[in-house]
């Protein structure tokens, strides 16, 4: 039992440590060239990620075709794909192009108390004591962050904090759209996320099919191809196997590993300099969240 545990803690570690280090490589590939948008990077990023975990998940046996036998279904996930993965994921490289990975995932990391406002306010479920201090503590965190602890200026720009926020935001959206269909098991949560994901791609491509020119060079490929493995189909593979060892909770509770390696893979690979109001604030805010986070359903990670 001992072992099993200690492999599950194992796999969700370095499975929120991968989602941490998907941001680095996303920096690296916004550093080869301004051409590389973060547009580019979500379309190509969701519409591969979203064809591999449908290949996967056929040959799993998870029958994903089957979610087209019924529309509300599909309309869910789909739903799903363009307000949920759309805005967590566009949103977050938008953050890492202009700033970078560990603000990105510290602003993305304050998402769960919007999931607790939305309860509050259309599903009337007041939110504990302890959700509203925590709360309180998270956005003083980003306070602290955006203004490097001097409160009469800003040290990011506002399009920074807009984008990270509308990141967080889609980390509700991405847990509360498809909360039921999850919850009564009607469909695999390996079934919603490749539609989800394929889904997402195929409309932004859609809606953007100008391809930007991107720099055949070695170092857009690893990178880009580290978000894809590294950033998405590992850590997810990992993340569903570390649950039947582990509870949520547990789960929850090592999200933390998040910001940590985008924070640290920031200070040493691209020399981020962080002030001690820096350090506090990120600090605030992971605290603050785990403090609650066990409220939210794991399967929220797996799109990142």
């Amino acid at each position: 039992m001992q072992n099993k545990k200690a492999l599950g803690l194992t796999l969700v570690i370095t499975a929120c440590t991968f989602w941490g280090i998907s941001g680095l490589f996303a920096k690296g590939l916004f550093n080869v060239s301004s051409s590389i948008t973060s547009l580019w990077v979500t379309q190509t990023r969701m519409t591969a990620a979203g064809l591999l975990l449908v290949l996967f998940s056929q040959l799993k046996g998870d029958h994903p075709f089957r979610i087209f036998k019924s529309p509300h279904d599909a309309w869910v996930i789909f739903s799903y794909g363009i307000f949920g993965l759309v805005p967590v994921q566009f949103a977050y490289f938008m953050v890492v192009q202009y700033g970078n990975a560990s603000i990105a995932t510290i602003l993305q990391f304050v998402g769960p108390f919007f999931i607790i406002a939305y309860q509050a306010v259309f599903r009337h479920v007041p939110p504990r004591r302890i959700e509203i201090i925590c709360a309180i503590i998270a956005f003083l965190g980003v306070f602290t962050i955006a203004t490097h602890g001097r409160f009469n200026q800003l040290a990011v720009t506002p399009a920074i904090l807009l984008w990270g926020l509308i990141s967080a935001i889609g980390v509700a959206t991405n847990t509360l759209i498809p909360q039921k269909m999850l919850r009564e098991g009607r469909v695999p949560s390996l079934v919603v996320t490749a539609w989800g994901l394929l889904f997402a791609g195929i409309v932004l491509l859609a809606i953007h099919p100008a391809q930007p020119h991107v720099p055949n060079v070695p170092t857009v490929w690893v990178c880009w191809l580290g978000i894809l493995i590294i950033g998405t189909l590992l850590p997810f593979q990992m993340a569903n196997t570390s649950l039947r060892y582990i509870d949520a909770t547990t789960f929850s509770l090592m999200d933390a590993f998040e910001p940590l390696s985008a924070t640290i893979g920031s200070v040493l690979i691209f020399k981020l300099h962080m002030t001690g109001a820096d350090i506090i604030g990120s600090l605030l805010v992971i605290v603050a969240v785990l403090a609650i986070n066990i409220r939210i359903p794991a399967w929220h990670k797996s799109s990142r």
